[in-house]
């Protein structure tokens, strides 16, 4: 039982490096405002065009813009992450024999 307490942890700190290493973007009007993030939810950039901040003419606007991006690279992380984690549940269930089946599965 151990055993398979010590083998999750050790696959939840794999999944944690493999998703501090994936990039997931957010972008909005073409990419002119873009933020990068790592699958593990944590923002690495946030890049704005400088001829498109030229021509804006309102700071609510570009707040706007900022916050579109960011929630759509948090929504791409969370979605790498539950991908990433359903493959590890399905593994240690895998691992449990008949038991991965008791549930519906």
């Amino acid at each position: 039982m151990f055993d398979k307490l010590f083998q999750a942890q050790q696959k939840a700190e794999e999944v944690k490096k493999r998703l501090d290493s994936i990039s997931v973007f957010g972008e909005t009007e073409g990419g002119k405002v873009r933020v990068v993030a790592s699958a593990s939810k944590e923002i690495r950039e946030v890049t704005i065009d400088d001829e498109f901040l030229k021509q804006l003419d309102d700071k609510e606007e570009l707040e706007e813009l900022l916050v579109v991006a960011l929630n759509k690279a948090l929504q791409q992380a969370e979605n790498v992450s539950q991908a990433e984690m359903q493959v590890v549940s399905q593994d240690l269930l895998g691992g449990l024999g008949g038991l991965g089946n008791l549930f519906g599965k």
